[in-house]
């Protein structure tokens, strides 16, 4: 049994069975929906069915990050069993998360001199950051250090690649990600925007296609281009997706038939509750090793 933990939050959106599996453990961000507040706990107190459904029925949400006192109070649990933490947060670029999780182990590091707490900013998110965290879990099992892993991570976290469409702007345009005028134009259009998370872990834009089909292969064609080894690719694929499984399908058999080699059947998750107050229903996120993230 290894001498550390490995943690994570709720927005690394994979499923409770995964992150028990993996010993993996995760703490919770918070949502409200309709001014109710509820924890994001993977869909165990809401489905992930009926989150959706309020947000199409014109559900107000709002999302909250874990605070100082939280991480505090989660970490000191595995200190005080002789353990050391390696905590692994939502990007930067899109939550200050980070900067409760830092002051919740400055606290810590003066009560616990002894142990190790490293603090991680993943510059990934959904089941992006899932399959970073699934990865250090992977190098933990083969017996790597805390230390080994924590400089694995840094040194390789910008070689994850996050690749993601929607089909409905609505929730962008509320959310002040798309304008408007863009919103009524792609609709009217039937445009699906494609979009990634940049090296500095931003959610950026990169093309307008029309239709569903054809961004469904621009996904995967963007995969074939930056992956690890190509159409040799070997490693994992995830993919995430916000009530509309069919789409979600779509992409992983198109990725299972392109490529051959990969480590598995790709793994389907729904976005969460936090990522999703955001995205909306409607969007697919697609996850794979390959080229480090320059822009």
């Amino acid at each position: 049994m290894s001498n550390f933990v490995i943690s994570c939050c709720s927005t690394a959106d994979l499923s409770k069975e995964h992150f028990e599996k993996r010993d993996i453990k995760y703490i919770c961000f918070h949502y409200e929906l309709d001014g109710v507040d509820y924890k994001d706990d993977l869909g165990q107190t809401m489905s992930f069915e009926e989150f959706y459904k309020a947000m199409e029925n014109g559900a107000d949400t709002k999302t909250s990050q874990v605070n100082a006192e939280e991480y505090e109070q989660e970490f000191e649990k595995h200190l005080k069993e002789g353990k050391d933490i390696l905590h692994l947060c939502l990007s930067s670029g899109l939550s200050g998360s980070i900067n409760s999780a830092m002051i919740a182990k400055d606290i810590l590091s003066e009560r616990y001199p002894d142990r190790k707490i490293y603090i991680v900013d993943t510059l990934a998110a959904s089941s992006g950051k899932g399959l970073l965290v699934d990865k250090v879990a992977d190098l933990r099992d083969e017996g790597k250090t805390i230390d080994e892993i924590y400089d694995w991570v840094m040194a390789n976290r910008l070689k994850l690649h996050h690749w993601f469409f929607t089909s409905d702007l609505t929730f962008f345009v509320k959310g002040g990600r798309v304008s408007k005028i863009a919103g009524f134009f792609g609709g009217a259009l039937s445009i699906c925007p494609l979009l990634n998370v940049s090296n500095e872990g931003k959610l950026i834009p990169r093309e307008k296609i029309r239709t569903k089909k054809k961004v469904i292969l621009a996904a995967v064609d963007k995969m074939e281009e930056l992956a690890e080894d190509g159409l040799d690719y070997s490693g994992k694929c995830f993919i995430s997706y916000s009530a509309c499984y069919d789409d979600a399908r779509a992409v992983a058999d198109l990725v299972e038939e392109r490529f051959p080699k990969l480590n598995g059947k790709v793994l389907l998750n729904s976005i969460g509750t936090t990522i999703g107050s955001h995205t909306g229903p409607g969007t697919v996120a697609l996850f794979f090793w390959g080229k480090e993230r320059t822009e």
